[in-house]
C-alpha cells in the first residue's frame, strides 16, 4: 500500500516578542512563524540493533520574505509536555540538509525567505517502550523583522501519526515487510547502511516533479575477506572481489515488475562508469519485485546477462534473481538492495523492512574473523544497521 503524507491542520503556539511600540499596520511583524510544517512520509516503527526506531522527515519552508533562523527542534510523543527529542546548536545543523546548498553548509540554520529545510529526523527507543500513537513537533527560530515591529518565534504543528502500535492508522502495511536474506553465508557488510547521516538516508532526489528518497533504508552489500578487505590482488578486476558472482536471492514470493539487463559492468573505481548514468542505467543490471501490499524489491548492480527471471515471472523467497556484479553506478561489486512503495528505483519512498534471522559477526569496514569461536549476536526480526558485518543462513 503506497504511504502517503498525513495532511497536518496547524494548531499554533503563538509567542510574540514586542520589541517596541507598534504605530502601523505597516510596522508589524508576522503574526506568527511564518513556517509551513510538512512530514511526507510518516514513520513506521522497525526493530534494530536491540531498540525500536522511528525515521522520517520535517520539511520546513519559510513563507516570508525575511531570513529565518532555526534554534531549536523538538518532538513531542502523544499529549505529554516533556519532548521525546530536542535539537539545537550542532546536533541541530548535522541533521538539517538545504536543498541546493552542500552538506557541510555551517549556515544551514539560517533559512532565506521562501527557502527550504529538511530535518532528518531518527528517533531511538527502548524496544520494550510502548510506541507513541501521534508525534508532535516544536520549531522554535527567530525572524529578522522591522525595528519596532511585534515577532514570533515559536510555534508548534498539529499531531502526525506513527504507524503501528498505540492506535496509529490502521493500514495493511502498518507493520514493516518481514523479509528473508537476500544472499547467502557470511561476511557480508552492510555498507551505507541504515543510519541518520548515511548517503542512501540523505539521497533526496526530484524525479518527475516531487522529491523522493527511495534509498531511506538501503544497503549496499559487499563481503570482507580474511584480511577485513573486499578484494584481494589486482583492485581494478571485478572478479577479484569476494563476493562477485554471489547469487542474488528473492526475498518473499513476489512477481517480476521490473528488469534491466544489456548494461556493461564497469571497472572498479570512485569515478569509472561504464556507460553514462542516467535514470535508465543508475541501477545498473537490475530486478524489481512486486512483494505484495504495496512494497517492491529493488536489486541493482547485477552482472549483465547473469538475470535467471524475466518480467511477469513469479518467483517463490529464496530463488536466485541473477548474480551479483559492477553495472551502473557502482564503485565496485556489491548488491544495493531496498524496499519501496513504487514500482521504480527511485521515483519511490523507501519502507523499512526487517529480516527474519541473521547472526551479526562485528562491525565496520576492516573487520577480521578471528576464527571459528569468534562471538556473533544472533538476530531476528531487525534490520542491519550501518557497517554492521553478518551472516546469513548458506542455505
Amino acid at each position: 500500500m503506497t504511504v502517503k503524507a498525513l495532511p497536518f491542520a496547524l494548531a499554533l503556539i503563538l509567542v510574540s516578542a514586542v520589541t517596541g511600540a507598534v504605530s502601523s499596520a505597516q510596522t508589524r511583524g508576522p503574526i506568527d512563524l511564518p513556517v509551513d510544517m510538512d512530514v511526507p512520509v510518516a514513520p513506521t516503527p522497525f526493530n534494530a540493533d536491540g531498540k525500536k526506531h522511528l525515521v522520517y522527515e520535517l520539511h520546513l519552508t519559510n513563507f516570508s520574505s525575511s531570513e529565518l533562523t532555526i534554534m531549536r527542534v523538538e518532538v513531542l510523543a502523544d499529549s505529554g509536555p516533556t519532548p521525546l527529542a530536542q535539537y539545537d546548536g550542532t546536533e541541530l545543523n548535522t541533521r538539517l540538509l538545504r536543498p541546493g546548498l552542500p552538506q557541510s553548509n555551517l549556515e544551514k540554520q539560517r533559512v532565506g525567505g521562501g527557502m527550504r529545510a529538511v530535518v532528518y529526523l531518527w528517533l531511538t527507543l527502548d524496544a520494550t517502550a510502548s510506541t507513541p500513537s501521534t508525534l508532535r513537533h516544536r520549531i522554535t527560530a527567530s525572524i529578522a523583522v522591522p525595528a519596532g515591529s511585534a515577532g514570533s518565534d515559536a510555534t508548534k504543528a498539529a499531531p502526525i501519526e506513527v504507524k503501528g502500535e498505540g492506535g496509529g492508522v490502521k493500514i495493511a502495511a502498518a507493520a514493516p515487510l518481514v523479509i528473508s536474506p537476500p544472499l547467502r553465508g557470511g561476511e557480508w557488510l552492510a555498507a551505507n547502511g541504515p543510519a541518520n547521516a548515511s548517503g542512501h538516508r540523505r539521497a533526496l532526489i526530484p524525479i518527475s516533479g516531487k522529491a523522493h528518497i527511495a534509498q531511506r533504508f538501503a544497503i549496499d552489500w559487499l563481503q570482507l575477506r580474511e584480511d577485513g578487505q573486499s578484494s584481494s590482488g589486482d583492485k581494478l578486476k571485478n572478479e577479484n572481489y569476494r563476493c562477485y558472482g554471489a547469487e542474488a536471492l528473492a526475498v518473499a514470493d513476489g512477481i517480476v515488475v521490473g528488469l534491466k539487463d544489456g548494461i556493461p559492468e564497469n571497472v572498479p573505481g570512485a569515478t569509472s562508469r561504464a556507460v553514462p548514468i542516467t535514470l535508465e542505467t543508475v541501477g545498473g543490471n537490475f530486478v524489481i519485485l512486486d512483494l505484495g501490499g504495496g512494497r517492491y524489491g529493488f536489486y541493482a548492480h547485477l552482472q549483465p546477462g547473469s538475470l535467471r527471471v524475466k518480467p511477469g515471472d513469479k518467483v517463490r523467497r529464496g530463488q536466485v534473481l541473477g548474480l551479483v556484479g559492477n553495472s551502473g553506478n557502482s564503485t565496485e561489486p556489491h548488491l544495493h538492495f531496498h524496499v519501496s512503495n513504487g514500482n521504480s528505483p527511485l521515483a519511490s519512498e523507501g519502507l523499512p523492512y526487517v529480516i527474519e534471522s541473521f547472526e551479526q559477526q562485528g562491525q565496520g569496514w576492516g573487520w577480521k574473523s578471528s576464527g571459528k569461536d569468534a562471538p556473533v549476536q544472533k538476530r531476528s526480526m531487525e534490520i542491519p544497521l550501518q557497517n554492521a558485518v553478518v551472516r546469513f543462513p548458506v542455505r
